[in-house]
């Protein structure tokens, strides 16, 4: 498929994702200008449900890519159309090395990329541990970090559910990090301590 065309796509689903989680999830959205106008930027994100993607992109002027699970892309047309909005595979427990080149890859062409680093969905709404494979991608690149919390999308499609429901939810941008000079555990604390900090601050506004 042409450039264009898939730009066509992405801007699309774009304002289609915009249209859904403002009608049934009330998506309130903060920070969104801390995202660089420009340049390789990863996104560090908790990981609620399956609503988290589009609820982090749906707010940015810069398209967005993502890994996704290798599975969904034999998913006849929703295999077709998460490729077109940006995802490529990842293949889950397995170490996958091509999924961390491609996102190297992507970051150093100058693109947006959000990474959930806890690996999958949240079983029960908590943050759950982040996997050190994030900051071989952090200090790989060089890429600034800017933190996300996504709040409300677990009670929104908690993963033991077949189908959403209406529920508020909000995503938190903080400004950019640096954090390629520190030691891989220092970038975890950083990550996991900044994530509680936002998600205080996410219950502050409501």
């Amino acid at each position: 498929m042409n450039a264009v065309r898939s730009h066509r796509i992405y801007s699309f689903g774009r304002s289609a994702c915009r249209l859904f989680t403002s009608v049934f999830c009330d998506l309130k959205v903060y920070g969104a200008h801390n995202v660089p106008a420009s340049g390789g930027v990863l996104l560090v994100s908790n990981h609620e449900s399956f609503l988290d993607p589009p609820m982090i992109g749906a707010q940015l002027r810069r398209p967005v890519s993502y890994f996704a699970k290798s599975e969904l892309f034999q998913i006849p047309l929703f295999g077709w159309l998460i490729y077109n909005l940006h995802a490529f595979p990842v293949r889950q427990g397995t170490g996958d090395i091509s999924a961390v080149r491609e996102a190297i890859r992507r970051l150093q062409e100058g693109n947006v990329l959000t990474i959930f680093p806890e690996g999958s969905r949240s079983p029960d709404g908590n943050f759950q541990p982040v996997a050190p494979g994030v900051s071989l991608i952090i200090r790989r690149t060089q890429a600034p970090v800017v933190p996300v919390c996504v709040s409300g999308s677990f009670q929104a499609w908690p993963r033991h559910r077949a189908m959403f429901r209406c529920h508020p939810c909000r995503v938190l941008f903080r400004p950019p990090i640096r954090l390629a000079h520190l030691q891989p555990a220092e970038i975890v604390a950083t990550i996991e301590r900044t994530w509680r900090e936002m998600k205080e601050e996410l219950k502050k506004r409501g």
